[in-house]
C-alpha cells in the first residue's frame, strides 16, 4: 500500500479504523454508563467529530477559542467544553461571541481567570458554565486540593454571568484511586455549601480502559484514540493496527548500508519521544530506528538498511495529535483505497 498517486510527505488518514475506535470506545462508555466528550485536538477534523457524535458523543472538547471556532463554523457541533484557562479581551470577545451559536462551557483555576470570564458575561443572556479544574496528580493547570476547588466553586457561584458547572481535571494515569478520593473529597465540600456538582470531567487516552475506576466521574474526555500511535501501543490500550494515522514517506537517499534518508522530518513526523526509542514505527521493518530528524529529513538507521531510493514507507507516529497540526491537509484512505485530499480546519489554532 505505497499509494503511488499520492505525493510524499503525506498523513494517511484510515477512515474504517478510525470509524471502528470511534465505535469501540463509544460502546465501553455507553456500558459503563459514562457520557463521552470527544477531544478534537487529535483530527481537528470537522467530519470525525459529527461521526463521533452521531455514534453518541454529548459533546466535543477544544482547548482553544480558534480552535472551537474551526470547529463549529463547519456546522454539526452544539455542545463544546474548551478545557484551557481563557485570558486576554481579545481572546474573551471571542469567546463571547461563540456563546451565541453553541453550548458553551469552559474551565478556570483561578479567580483572575473568573474574574474575566464574569467581566465578559456579567450582561450575556445567559450565563457561562465553569467548571473548575482540578490537579489530581497530572501536574498541570488546576488548583492543587480539594479545598481550593471548594474555595473557587463558591467564588464561580457568586460571580455575575457565571454558574458552577462541575469539576474538570487531566488525570495521572495509574493513580485512579487517588484520583477517585480526591475527587470525592471535592464533591463533599462543594455540597456542604449547597452547590450542586452536575458534571465530573475526567479523561486520558493512556487510561481509557480505567475509566470505570473512577466511578465518581460523569464523562470522559479522549483525544488520540480516534487515531492512535506509536505510545499507545507502548501502554498496551491498543495495537498497530488500530492506528489509523500513518505518515507516507520517500526514501530520498542511501548514503551506505546502514543508513536512508527519507523526506519526512520533523516538519511532519513529531519530534516527541514519550520515553520511546526513535521517532516513530516503521511499518514491517521493526529493525529500522528512526533515529532522528532535521526539519526536512528523517534518518533511518539499520545493521542492513536494505532501501533503495524511490522505496516508500509506512511510519507509525509516536504521538499522531502533532502530526496532525503539522498538516494542511491529510489524506484519507479506506485500506488500500485513496478517498481524497481534505483540509485539516482547526490546524494551527492556537489561542
Amino acid at each position: 500500500m505505497s499509494f503511488p498517486s499520492i505525493d510524499t510527505p503525506a498523513v494517511l488518514i484510515d477512515l474504517d479504523i478510525a470509524e471502528a475506535n470511534i465505535d469501540r470506545y463509544q460502546a465501553y462508555c455507553t456500558d459503563q454508563k459514562l457520557h463521552l466528550r470527544p477531544h478534537i485536538k487529535t483530527h481537528k477534523l470537522p467530519l470525525l467529530a459529527k461521526r463521533q457524535l452521531e455514534a453518541g458523543a454529548v459533546g466535543i472538547c477544544c482547548q482553544k477559542v480558534s480552535e472551537a471556532e474551526a470547529m463549529i463554523s463547519e456546522g454539526g457541533v452544539e455542545n463544546v467544553l474548551i478545557t484551557y484557562n481563557i485570558l486576554g479581551a481579545e481572546k474573551l470577545a471571542c469567546l463571547r461571541a461563540l456563546s451565541d451559536t453553541v453550548r458553551l462551557s469552559v474551565v478556570a483555576d483561578s479567580t483572575t481567570t473568573v474574574d474575566g470570564l464574569s467581566d465578559t458575561f456579567a450582561n450575556a443572556p445567559t450565563p457561562l458554565t465553569v467548571l473548575v479544574e482540578c490537579d489530581t496528580g497530572g501536574a498541570r493547570c488546576g488548583v492543587m486540593t480539594p479545598e481550593q476547588a471548594a474555595d473557587l466553586a463558591a467564588y464561580i457561584d457568586a460571580k455575575p454571568g457565571l454558574t458552577f458547572g462541575g469539576l474538570m481535571t487531566h488525570p495521572p494515569v495509574g493513580q485512579e484511586a487517588a484520583v477517585q478520593s480526591w475527587l470525592s473529597t471535592a464533591i463533599d465540600l462543594i455540597s456542604a455549601s449547597g452547590l450542586m456538582v452536575p458534571v465530573v470531567s475526567i479523561g486520558s487516552s493512556p487510561g481509557m480502559w480505567l475509566a470505570h475506576d473512577v466511578p465518581i466521574a460523569t464523562e470522559y474526555r479522549i483525544g488520540t484514540y480516534i487515531y492512535n500511535d506509536r505510545s499507545l501501543v507502548a501502554h498496551g490500550v491498543c495495537t498497530e493496527d488500530d492506528c489509523a494515522l500513518t505518515v507516507l514517506a520517500t526514501v530520498v537517499s542511501v548514503p551506505n548500508g546502514s543508513r536512508a534518508i527519507i523526506d519526512a522530518g520533523s516538519k511532519v513526523l513529531t519530534s516527541d519521544l514519550l520515553g520511546l526509542q526513535g521517532h516513530g514505527k516503521v511499518i514491517g521493518r521493526p529493525d529500522i530506528t528512526i533515529s532522528g530528524l532535521a526539519e526536512e529529513h528523517g534518518i533511518l538507521t539499520a545493521d542492513t538498511i536494505n532501501l533503495s531510493v524511490g522505496d516508500r514507507l509506512r511510519i507509525i507516529p509516536n504521538h499522531a495529535c502533532v502530526v496532525t497540526n503539522m498538516m494542511d491537509e491529510v489524506q484519507l484512505i479506506r485500506g488500500d483505497t485513496p478517498q481524497g485530499a481534505h483540509p485539516v480546519a482547526a490546524r494551527g489554532k492556537v489561542w
